[in-house]
């Protein structure tokens, strides 16, 4: 599932980003962000993360700086 998700994420980058214009407020891109959230988060949570961090993307928000966060170590 991972996987599919990671592809669908590497599509978009590919075939359909380079027709809409740079937009991304943060660091990594979003596309970077929602591959390495999947490689190392699950498809599950990285979803989910992935999912939150395109919706903090607008207007609204400042951008920067926002690494996938890491797993808690409880």
């Amino acid at each position: 599932m991972k996987r599919l998700f990671i592809a669908l994420v590497k599509f978009y980058k590919k075939h359909i980003s380079p027709y809409l214009p740079a937009s991304c407020r943060f660091t990594p891109t979003c596309s970077e962000y929602a591959i390495e959230a999947f490689e190392t988060r699950g498809a599950f949570v990285g979803f989910f993360l992935t999912l939150y961090r395109i919706l903090r993307c607008n207007p609204f928000c400042k951008g920067g700086y926002d690494p996938v966060p890491q797993k808690r170590k409880d």
